[in-house]
Parts: C-alpha cells; sequence; structure tokens
C-alpha cells in the first residue's frame, strides 16, 4: 500500500470540502486555536512514517489521554480495573451524569468524563508522584522528553469544570471515589492538557497495533491480551454516542478529543492521527471523521 499518495490525495479531497462545526468554545484556551488547521500522520509497524498539513504542530490531546491514563492503570491493578469502570458503550454524552445514579457510581466505561475521573483515582491512589509519574510513563513510550502538560490549559479547564465537579462528587457520595475530588479533578485536568503533534500521537499509539510492543524497543507496554481489551474498548466506545457510527464508517478501533484529534489504530498495521479543531455535533474533529472514513473505503484496511 502506497500511504504517502493514498494520504495526500485523500488530505487534499476533505481539505477542499467545506470545515462544518465549531471549536470547542467552552473551554477558553481551545477557543484561541486557528480552526482551519488540519494536519495527519500516519506510523506503520514497519517503520513507514508520512504525514500532511499541520502534522508536527502540537495541539491539546484532551480525552484521546484517557486511553494513556486507561492503559497505565490497568498495568498497575491489572482486571480489578473492571470493578471501578465499566466497559460498555454508553448512548450518552461524554459529560453525562444520567446513568451513574443507574449504576450506583460505576462509570459505563473509561472514555466516559466519569470513567476517566475513576481512573484518575486509580493513579492518584498507587502513583507516589502522579503528575510526574504519568508523564514520565508516556514520555517512556514514545522516547521523547518533550512531551508536556499545558498549564494554561489544564487551568483554562479547570475554571470552567463545573460538570466535572458535579461528576466527581456525585461518584464520591457512592463511595466510588477514594481521593479528595479537588486532587482527583486537578490531576485529571492535567492529563487532559498533554500536547502533541499528529506525529507524535500516531507513534506514541503505535504499540496498540503491535499486540502492546513498542515498536522499537519490542519491549511490552501491555500484554497482548490487554492490548486487545484496549483496542475492544476504543472500537465500541471511543467515540462516545458516535461510536456505532465511527464502527460502521471507520471500521478502526479509535478515540477522539475536543481538541480536534482523532487516533486511530489498524492491529498489525499502523496507527494514524487526525487533527482538525472544528467538531461536529458529537463533539469529535468534522474532517477528522471524514478523513478517516475515506482513508479505509478507499485503502480497503479496516477490521470490519
Amino acid at each position: 500500500m502506497n500511504f504517502e499518495e493514498l494520504i495526500r490525495d485523500v488530505y487534499h479531497q476533505i481539505a477542499n470540502m467545506e470545515d462544518q462545526g465549531e471549536v470547542a468554545s467552552y473551554i477558553p484556551e481551545l477557543a484561541k486555536v486557528d480552526p482551519a488547521n488540519f494536519g495527519v500522520h500516519i506510523s506503520t509497524i514497519d517503520h513507514r512514517h508520512f504525514g500532511s498539513g499541520n502534522c508536527y504542530d502540537k495541539f491539546s490531546i484532551q480525552s484521546i489521554a484517557k486511553v494513556l491514563a486507561l492503559v497505565m492503570a490497568y498495568r498497575i491493578v491489572g482486571d480489578e480495573i473492571w470493578n471501578r469502570v465499566g466497559v460498555e458503550p454508553s448512548g450518552t454524552a461524554f459529560n453525562s451524569l444520567v446513568q451513574l445514579e443507574t449504576d450506583r457510581g460505576i462509570p459505563r466505561n473509561p472514555f466516559l468524563n466519569a470513567g476517566a475521573i475513576v481512573v484518575s483515582d486509580i493513579l492518584l491512589s498507587k502513583l507516589k508522584n502522579p503528575r510526574e509519574d504519568f508523564i514520565a510513563f508516556v514520555r517512556s513510550i514514545t522516547n521523547n522528553t518533550s512531551l508536556d502538560y499545558s498549564r494554561r490549559i489544564a487551568q483554562s479547564e479547570k475554571e470552567v469544570g463545573y460538570r466535572n465537579v458535579a461528576l466527581c462528587n456525585f461518584i464520591k457520595s457512592f463511595g466510588q471515589i477514594n481521593n479528595e475530588p479537588v486532587d482527583v479533578l486537578d490531576f485529571y485536568y492535567d492529563l487532559c492538557s498533554l500536547e502533541m503533534s499528529c506525529q507524535e500521537l500516531s507513534g506514541l499509539f503505535l504499540f496498540l497495533a503491535n499486540n502492546g510492543c513498542d515498536v522499537k524497543s519490542k519491549n511490552p507496554v501491555l500484554s497482548e491480551s490487554q492490548s486487545k481489551r484496549i483496542n475492544a474498548l476504543m472500537q465500541t466506545c471511543g467515540f462516545y454516542d458516535e461510536s456505532g457510527d465511527f464502527a460502521f464508517k471507520v471500521g478502526l478501533p479509535g478515540k477522539s478529543g475536543v481538541g480536534g484529534g482523532i487516533i486511530a489504530v489498524h492491529p498489525d498495521q499502523y496507527a494514524i492521527a487526525v487533527w482538525s479543531p472544528r467538531l461536529n455535533k458529537k463533539g469529535n474533529s468534522y474532517r477528522g471523521m471524514k478523513f478517516l472514513e475515506e482513508f479505509t473505503t478507499r485503502s480497503e484496511l479496516s477490521i470490519f
């Protein structure tokens, strides 16, 4: 497969379409991002790399970081994690409180805000220096010491995070949060503020296309079984109440963020990252979704 030619062609096709949607203006710092930005980068397990557009510009990966937090917590506590968060699609918005009442404070899956808050609570309990240990973990996968949080974006989210405060306290009322909500949320906002480029993001997620092993060092990040489960969750829950549509049109495990980023993984093949800040009504990148649908359709490379 000539990925370079295909990505270039699809990139220009999507770039010439009307870019619908709106940036995530409810987070003040994200509202300042140029909505015309559009980048894509692919990394393959046989060491091919190619990108187009703004693929080297850093952006806030937001909820894509929930996958990384889950991977780290899964490594530490193993299958015990599924006692704290479920593995079912929600059918609700990413910041919904609705199902927590019925489910007695157990989030439906780890990629909802509620689920990621619980995962943050687990890491806060298990790590000696959570903020430092998490970024060190992410850097170790990429061998890139420049990756970091954005204090500016974390603070911006904190200033408007009223619903997350409600989620965390509501879960705490059921006894499902062990630490102080203010500490859990501070850590959660740090996670979501991570900044990466499409190039860095596609390289980082390549281990999930390689049965949990780092492609360069061959060291396991997760076991093969654990990697399969993370991919399954991305397939069924990575796009909130648009997860079924993404599976139907794109056919890959993936995860989106309200910063406009999307990461998608083809097991045994590649990881591909797309960034375009304008979001559709479900909170996912409009151009990102269109690009990946066209890319998997023309390449005929997807798991469905």
